[in-house]
């Protein structure tokens, strides 16, 4: 009787146990309510019954798609996405189904950085941002979708990660990157498509943790972990973020990448203005889709305690911005708060990385992108004459005074200089720089920014010399 009754229950056991195995498992990136990238192959992946066929079908074309699971049970296909619309479904099976419904088919970015990126609509405790009151109660938008990547760190690449794709819900979006729902509220208005949103930041953090492995060949002087190690570690660590928090959704189909970081790289400004670019081409690299867009954010004015002029980092970042392809910054000159590193001003922030992409990514005419950027400069005596791209109908002021421009001739002391808006762009000159060689703006850790193109876009700060820093 015992031995009926064991075999009985080893029967039973595997029974359950080949029914639990056949449940289909998806990563958290694919879920109901996500949003794929349209007009492209698309991969899906996940576990499944090893050894077994698994069938995808989807609503928009009614066609299917199959792969096999290999011995661990893990299987990956690409399925055709149309012209952006929606809501389609998503029906995955290898004899028991799991649909996935609410899905739409538009343009996704991801969305990563630090605390100015995490930074939610409802703002930080006694920080908050502008206009998100109004902003959050009239967001209900049932074509914008936002995922919002769990913190962790690993040593390792792992396969997952915790979160979950939401519809656009006041309660959803008070919780959501201010910077990343600002862009894409205006994509969303400006192309008529559905948008997906996918935040993965973590306050205070350095670049190289966002980086994978594979993104430091040309960077010898960052020492990675030791993987084996058993001692905890910190989030500044290389590689470890990317491991946890970028790594598994890496060939998930995505139209571009926006980035809103630097404060915690700011002493080393040299260094960053070639990791800066060194990331985006990392990025591009593991997702393997070719040089897609990557825009993000200058470090605003801040009142720093101690350490070296920032101003150096959003040189850095100036420059770098011209390094590659598909590439671009927005300035935040302007909105910088001298006692606060988490600027209340988030629309501008997310409406001038849509800018970018309206214009470089999608092709849109007819508006400004980028705020000026300085052309040539030419000394006629003791005048200073600066010319500027991206100025097509001249500068403004909006009525401040230029106060923020110095000059220095050879001895390299500088000296306020007295500036005021031409026709062609800007003259200055000081009486005590009788033969300048060299002109800064705005080069200080905390300004103002007072420079604008006629479109309302801020200069960044800037110089004409190759000094060493102070």
């Amino acid at each position: 009787m015992k031995q009926i009754f064991y075999i009985v229950s080893l029967s039973f056991l595997f029974l359950f146990s080949t029914s639990v195995r056949a449940e289909i498992k998806l990563p958290a990136i694919f879920g109901s309510h996500m949003v794929l990238q349209q007009k492209t192959d698309a991969a899906i992946w996940g576990k499944a019954t090893e050894n077994k066929t698994v069938r995808v079908t989807t609503s928009w074309n009614k066609k299917s798609y199959t792969a096999k699971s290999d011995a661990d049970g893990n299987w990956k296909l690409k399925v055709s996405t149309p012209d952006a619309g929606g809501p389609y479904s998503i029906t995955i099976s290898d004899g028991k189904t799991l649909t996935l419904e609410n899905v739409m088919i538009g343009e996704v970015w991801v969305c990563s950085g630090q605390s100015n990126m995490q930074m939610t609509m409802a703002g930080y405790r006694n920080q908050p941002v502008l206009g998100s009151n109004e902003a959050i109660a009239t967001s209900a938008n049932k074509s914008i979708r936002l995922f919002t990547v769990e913190r962790n760190k690993s040593l390792e690449t792992i396969d997952d990660f915790s979160g979950e794709w939401l519809e656009c819900l006041p309660e959803n979006v008070a919780d959501f990157s201010a910077a990343g729902y600002f862009f894409g509220r205006m994509i969303n208005e400006a192309l008529d498509v559905p948008v997906g949103l996918i935040c993965s930041s973590w306050g205070g953090t350095r670049i190289e943790p966002w980086m994978s492995e594979n993104g430091f060949g040309k960077f010898d002087w960052v020492n990675l972990p030791d993987k084996s190690s058993k001692e905890d570690f910190s989030p500044q660590t290389p590689t470890v973020l990317y491991n946890a928090m970028i790594s598994p959704m890496v060939g998930y189909a995505i139209r571009g990448a926006l980035w809103y970081q630097g404060e915690s790289n700011r002493n080393e400004p040299k260094e960053y203005e070639k990791l800066m670019p060194g990331l985006a081409e990392n990025w591009r690299a593991e997702w393997n889709i070719g040089d897609f867009p990557f825009y993000y954010v200058q470090i605003a004015p801040y009142q720093y305690v101690n350490g070296s002029n920032s101003a150096f980092l959003r040189e850095a970042q100036l420059k770098a911005s011209s390094a590659i392809p598909n590439f671009g910054m927005a300035c935040t000159m302007d909105v910088g708060e001298k006692h606060n590193i988490h600027p209340a001003a988030k629309e501008e922030v997310g409406e001038r990385l849509a800018y970018l992409a309206l214009a470089k990514t999608y092709g849109r005419k007819g508006f400004e992108y980028s705020g000026p950027v300085l052309k040539e400069m030419t000394v006629d005596g003791s005048i200073v004459k600066l010319t500027f791209d991206h100025a097509k109908n001249g500068l403004t002021t909006f009525g401040k005074e230029l106060e923020n421009f110095t000059v220095a001739g050879e001895n390299k002391r500088f000296h306020k200089a007295t500036a005021f808006v031409t026709r062609d762009g800007i003259t200055l000159f000081s009486p005590s720089v009788q033969k300048p060689v060299a002109v800064r703006y705005a080069f200080e850790d905390f300004v103002v920014g007072e420079l604008f193109n006629t479109e309302g876009l801020p200069a960044s700060s800037f110089r004409t010399d190759d000094w060493e820093m102070e």
